[in-house]
């Protein structure tokens, strides 16, 4: 079977790096993991990233349809994909639509007439995202309930940069072909191979906090220690390691420093963690993207996972509590 090369697209000054369960696990002890993931998402409706309106103006955009709305149906026909959404508009005819919507999630309608484009096919005029792939981070596994986290932080659309709805997904086996070293003002990443059809673990939830879901084939993970949870109040500043993969698919445990906490910080920055161990900022520079979900270790503990690289020093990068993570899969 032929793999499939991908990395996640990053757009913002602080880089959101990339990691991924379904019901909270109400053990006190889980299995930080540290490996890389395929991941595969399809959204739960079609997402608006653009207009097309070059040559005539948006219908949809003159309906006020905006940048990171979800299309839901089109003439009472329920939309999935692009596909879906195209086969409707050229079935209409050039005939007035109702366009079904989720805006901050709440269903909206607007009435949409289709216009003929260049080709003569009938167009609304809009761009439209079902679905993502990627590499991430596996951060913890509860091998009681089956459930996994990745990422520390959400998995969003990178032209919009909205949560995607999903309306299902999964984790593909993977190794580390390669890694792209970062350096100040040009963030790294890890380029990962996958197998598209090799999936380990379903994706059920995609929030502000990771993305999660049931493990179906737990040989895919290997045999791990299991590790206490920190409360946030335990976690202090000063010497942690962390579990990252960056070669092949061994993971390997890497010194760095809590440099600081933040109790009241958002959601996926509680913490500022620095690269120290010195093989790891040989090969990586420091933090890249395709390590976010790496979970971080303190005093025997679970304490987070590593979520941003500072763009402008590589070496330094947020973290997530461990607790909001816990908090987000219930």
């Amino acid at each position: 079977m032929q793999k499939t090369k991908n990395s996640i697209k990053i757009f913002a000054a602080v880089i959101i790096c990339f990691s991924f369960i379904i019901t909270a696990s109400a053990a006190n002890e889980l299995i930080p993991l540290g490996h890389t993931t395929g991941i595969v998402l399809s959204s739960d409706g079609a997402m608006v990233v653009g207009f097309s309106d070059t040559t005539l103006p948006s219908p949809c955009k003159a309906a006020g349809i905006k940048v990171g709305d979800v299309i839901k149906s089109i003439g009472g026909v329920p939309v999935h994909s692009n596909g879906d959404l195209r086969k409707a508009v050229l079935a209409s005819s050039g005939k007035e639509l109702t366009v079904e919507y989720l805006r901050d999630g709440k269903l909206c309608s607007a009435q949409i007439t289709p216009q003929k484009g260049e080709n003569g096919e009938y167009v609304i005029g809009v761009m439209i995202r079902d679905g993502l792939a990627g590499i991430g981070t596996m951060t913890y596994y509860d091998p009681e309930t089956k459930t996994y986290g990745a990422l520390g932080h959400g998995v969003s659309d990178g032209e919009t940069n909205v949560l995607i709805p999903i309306e299902d997904g999964s984790l593909l086996n993977s190794t580390v072909a390669d890694v792209k070293k970062g350096k100040p003002g040009s963030p790294g990443e890890l380029i990962g191979e996958y197998e598209p059809k090799n999936s380990f673990a379903d994706i059920k939830k995609n929030t502000d906090c990771g993305i999660f879901g049931k493990i179906s084939n737990e040989a895919k993970l290997g045999e791990g220690m299991k590790y206490p949870v920190a409360a946030k109040e335990e976690i202090k500043r000063g010497a942690a390691t962390i579990l990252s993969n960056i070669e092949g698919d061994e993971v390997r445990e890497y010194s760095v420093e809590i440099t600081s906490i933040y109790f009241d910080g958002e959601k996926t920055k509680n913490m500022l963690v620095r690269v120290t161990d010195p093989e790891l900022l040989a090969k990586t520079g420091g933090i890249v993207r395709g390590m976010s979900g790496s979970p971080i270790l303190q005093n025997g503990k679970l304490v987070g996972a590593v979520t941003h690289v500072l763009v402008n020093d590589p070496k330094k990068g947020y973290a997530i509590f461990i607790e909001n993570m816990l908090d987000a899969a219930a």
